[in-house]
This record gives structure tokens, C-alpha cells and sequence, in this order.
């Protein structure tokens, strides 16, 4: 097992060829429970007054996709693509007035020792960019923009993961990947590895069950005693 916790970190799998791509929100970073109510009042500001807040059940758990889904279906038209950048200006004002987002135990610790040790690293997640910045940069966990991909190219998590795997091997120079690692908390994490074929860890406690039920074999509640199978 490859140990990628706080202290003692061992890695025993080749780092030039092992890209590990990192959901945010749940995973890294604490703010499921008020990014939810952020994208609620954002979607308001741009005048829906009917919205449904089981994005959970959203064929795509992503901001832009709630905003597509949302304004659709309450202005029976199609969304503007000049739309998700405004949106994403809401969401980000939205967001700052809330408290600053903390990081998972032990997450921030876990990317910086893997960056030292020459692991790539990527971020994919469904918040806008300027959201997904604000959050990592608040919790005080290390990320370059060049590996984050968001919801702003791609409505479906696949779309900016496959486009994650794609920065990282340009980034990082790795044609490539002998092992890719997907580590989520949610059931969408796990579906999207599935159904890139992609390996997969899970984070917390809150989807665990769920997660279990579908197949995922590999769990950790955070990052303080995280572990990496030698897929």
C-alpha cells in the first residue's frame, strides 16, 4: 500500500508515470453544505425563481450544468454561453461572503508532499475556475491553474476530467500514464472513473455507503492516514 498521509509519506509507485487527479469540493476542501446554498442564491440573482435544489440528481453534478438545467427550465430557452461567465462572477461574489473554506485534514500536507516527490497532480471539479481558485487558495492547498480543469468547458464530469489528464501530460511532459488515480467523495467521482476506466479512492464519510454499493473498493474518511493501493 502507498501511504500518502500528513507524516511519513511513503510512495512506492513510479512518480513520472502516476497522475493522481484530485476532486475539490468534499475532498480537499470543506464546502459542500455552503456551496450549495451559494449556487442557490447565484442562480436567483440571474432571476430563476424556480430551482431545483437536488443537484445531486442532476444528470450533471457542475455548476454550469445547475445553471443550464435551472434557466432552461424556467425561461423555456436555450442557456447563453455568455451566461456561465456571468454566473461564475455571481457564485464567486456569493462565495466571499461566506468564511473562508478549510481543507480535509491532512489534505494539504498530501499534495505538497506528493508535488515534492515528482507525482503529477491534477484538479478537476465541477465549481467554476474562479470558485475553484478562491476555495484552494482560502483552505491553503497547493494547485497551478495549468492543471485545473472546471465545469466551464464541459458540462459532464468526464469532459474535464479527460480534459485534466490531457494538462497534466502536457504539463508535466508525460505522454503516458501507467496509472491514473481518481480520489472523490461522491458517487459522481466514482461513476466518471468507471466509466473512464480509471482507478479510484474515496474521501469521507457522507457517500461512503453509497460509494461501497457501487464497487468502490479503496476508502479513507481523510487524509490524515490516506492510502494509495498499488493498483
Amino acid at each position: 500500500m502507498i501511504i500518502i498521509a500528513s507524516i511519513n509519506l511513503m510512495l512506492i509507485m513510479n512518480p513520472k508515470n502516476t497522475l493522481i487527479i484530485f476532486d475539490i469540493d468534499g475532498t480537499l476542501v470543506e464546502s459542500v453544505s455552503t456551496y450549495h446554498e451559494v449556487v442557490t442564491q447565484s442562480l436567483k440573482a440571474l432571476g430563476i425563481k424556480e430551482i431545483d435544489t437536488n443537484f445531486d440528481a442532476l444528470l450533471h453534478h457542475t455548476d454550469s450544468y445547475a445553471l443550464k438545467f435551472n434557466y432552461e427550465n424556467y425561461f423555456e430557452k436555450e442557456l447563453p454561453n455568455e451566461l456561465i461567465s456571468r454566473f461564475e462572477d455571481i457564485l464567486f461574489e456569493q462565495l466571499k461572503a461566506f468564511p473562508k473554506t478549510e481543507a480535509i485534514l491532512g489534505a494539504r500536507e498530501a499534495i505538497e508532499h506528493l508535488k515534492i516527490k515528482g507525482y503529477s497532480i491534477a484538479f478537476a471539479t465541477g465549481s467554476l475556475p474562479k470558485t475553484a481558485i478562491l476555495k484552494l487558495q482560502d483552505a491553503k492547498i497547493w494547485f497551478d491553474e495549468k492543471i485545473l480543469t472546471t465545469s466551464k468547458n464541459s458540462f459532464s464530469r468526464e469532459g474535464f476530467v479527460l480534459e485534466a489528464i490531457d494538462k497534466a501530460s502536457k504539463f508535466y511532459n508525460v505522454p503516458f500514464y501507467e496509472s491514473i488515480i481518481s480520489v472523490g467523495d461522491g458517487v459522481w467521482d466514482l461513476k466518471t472513473a468507471q466509466k473512464l476506466n480509471l482507478d479510484f479512492v474515496g474521501i469521507g464519510q457522507k457517500n461512503k455507503a453509497q460509494l461501497m454499493n457501487l464497487g468502490m473498493e479503496y476508502w479513507h474518511e481523510n487524509f490524515k492516514d490516506f492510502k494509495i493501493p498499488n493498483f
